[in-house]
């Protein structure tokens, strides 16, 4: 496990945008955090590194933001599903099968249909003396990612 400390928005958006830059197309990312931990904001560094133009917006009431870049990037918030075969619903098996990039605010909610290689990122605030510091922890979780926290680290220096 990958352990880092921020201490601002733009900190964050440059985490996010190092783990965009050694994403592959198939990845996926689970952003695990309380409201305001800044998933969305990570999520934008990683889109800025796959060359995605815009502002990224969370998902949260239309489940998935698709978006266009070198690597296609599909941003899903499931907060507000009841059940993981939601997902399924709205073909998640064709996001799977699609070779982009996907990314899973709230991802404890859909656990169960998670593919064993992912990465895990969660995100927590530090305390109430620094509202804007956050400990960013990334998992590189399966065979897929053997070397991944090597990788991620090599770009962080």
């Amino acid at each position: 496990m990958f352990e880092i400390v921020t201490s601002s928005a733009e900190d964050t958006r440059k985490v996010g945008y190092k783990l965009g830059s050694i994403l592959k197309g198939g990845d996926i990312v689970c952003l695990s955090g309380d409201l305001g931990t800044g998933k969305t904001v990570f999520t934008g560094g990683i889109a800025q590194a796959l060359g995605i133009q815009g502002y990224v917006t969370s998902p949260t009431f239309c489940i998935v933001n698709e978006y266009q870049g070198k690597i296609p990037l599909y941003h899903f918030d499931v907060y507000r599903m009841e059940s993981s075969d939601e997902m399924f619903e709205i073909g998640f098996s064709d996001y799977l099968e699609s070779n982009g990039i996907i990314i899973i605010e709230w991802p404890e909610r859909i656990s169960d249909i998670i593919p064993k290689e992912h990465i895990w990122v969660s995100r927590e605030k530090v305390g109430a003396d620094e509202p804007d510091k956050r400990i960013i922890k990334l998992d590189f979780r399966g065979n897929k990612y053997i070397g991944g926290k090597e990788e991620f680290e090599s770009i962080s220096s």
